[in-house]
């Protein structure tokens, strides 16, 4: 039997993964300023991402579905002990130190969410009724809002998107969706009175970043600069002048995406998106071809929030969406979001290689 499928490894996603895992090493190499350092750690923690895809691979349907609502309550249970004693950082109190190491429970429940309105919506039969889509939306919306509090506007919105997704790809009726766009609509003016101000400034900055270039514009400037400037062919791998002179903040994680545009230029942006959507549309291929309906929800749930961090990433470097503070998947410098993401298509490969022997 071919190595792969002894442990439930779906092949062409593998090496798409693969891919856009050694792509993103070479991308931090220049984007830390040539740091063999900063590329080994990123090297390392790539190293315990895959495995723990290979863990995840081999969890079986039945298992991922019965624990589903057991790891959607601890999760929240965590979320509410980071409110009343997690650990603060950079203004933002969002981790849970365990002693050994500290742990951020909001990346957990970006499984957790899908992986439980996944099992709601099987309980009954499809579509789902109205009282169904409030019961998910509901539970979609608590851990959101907690996330919110903490506050972390970018990983509550993928919270909730992921939620949603499940929910529309079990059929929700049209009506129902516009019902929801309406309750939107009317709450929009309290949900931005919430916001805090660094929020409300800068969906602000958003139609117009030259108001402040110095401030709550500079960030989305400089990487629409790095991004104009590289022409077709881009100025090449360690040569781009935005990010080595440093212009570019946050450059090894946000707006990694910015150094790989300057660099490669529009050919390598070609590359990279189709690298991209072949790995969605890989995912969403195989949630065609899962016959359970717990496995399918889920899969194409993971494959769509998978190209809502892209599409996010991108949207905010350059310039169409505000700042949320969304890495560029699999790419950006840092570990916490990687697992997770890892995680995430272990599932997929795993529902996908046990798929003929669901009922």
């Amino acid at each position: 039997m071919i190595p792969g499928r002894l442990l439930n490894l779906d092949g062409p996603l593998t090496i798409a993964l693969l891919a856009l895992s050694g792509l993103g090493l070479i991308v931090i190499y220049s984007a830390s300023g040539e740091s063999w350092d900063v590329m080994m750690r990123q090297a390392v923690r790539l190293g315990i991402a895959w495995g723990v895809l290979l863990l995840t691979a081999q969890i079986t349907p039945e298992t991922l579905r019965r624990f589903s609502p057991h790891m959607f309550i601890a999760g929240v249970i965590m979320l509410v002990a980071v409110l009343a004693f997690g650990v603060t950082a950079k203004g933002a109190q969002r981790w849970l130190d365990l002693g050994v190491v500290r742990f951020q429970p909001s990346e957990l429940m970006k499984l957790a969410v899908p992986m439980m309105i996944a099992w709601i919506m099987t309980r009954k039969r499809l579509p789902p009724s109205f009282a169904m889509v409030l019961l998910a939306l509901s539970l979609t919306m608590i851990p959101s809002a907690l996330v919110v509090v903490q506050p972390d506007l970018g990983t509550a919105i993928m919270l909730a998107v992921s939620g949603l997704f499940v929910v529309f790809l079990a059929g929700i009726q049209w009506r129902h969706i516009l019902m929801m766009l309406a309750v939107v609509a009317a709450v929009a003016p309290f949900l931005w009175s919430q916001l805090h101000d660094y929020h409300r400034q800068r969906i602000l900055t958003l139609f117009d970043p030259w108001a402040d270039p110095m401030g709550a514009g500079y960030q989305t400037i400089q990487a629409q600069i790095a991004i104009g400037s590289a022409g077709v062919w881009g100025k090449g791998w360690l040569q781009g002048s935005q990010s080595h002179l440093e212009f570019i903040p946050e450059r090894s994680t946000d707006f990694i995406f910015a150094v790989f545009a300057e660099e490669f230029g529009l050919i390598g942006v070609s590359v990279l998106l189709v690298l991209y959507l072949f790995i969605v549309g890989r995912c969403l291929t195989m949630a065609y071809h899962t016959r359970e309906t717990y496995s399918r929800l889920l899969i194409g749930a993971l494959a769509l929030t998978f190209f809502i961090y892209l599409f996010v990433n991108l949207g905010m470097v350059s310039g169409i969406l505000p700042i949320v503070g969304v890495p560029l998947p699999l790419v950006s410098y840092g570990g916490t979001s990687m697992l997770t993401l890892m995680a995430a298509f272990g599932i997929v490969m795993g529902l996908h290689a046990k798929r003929r022997l669901m009922t």
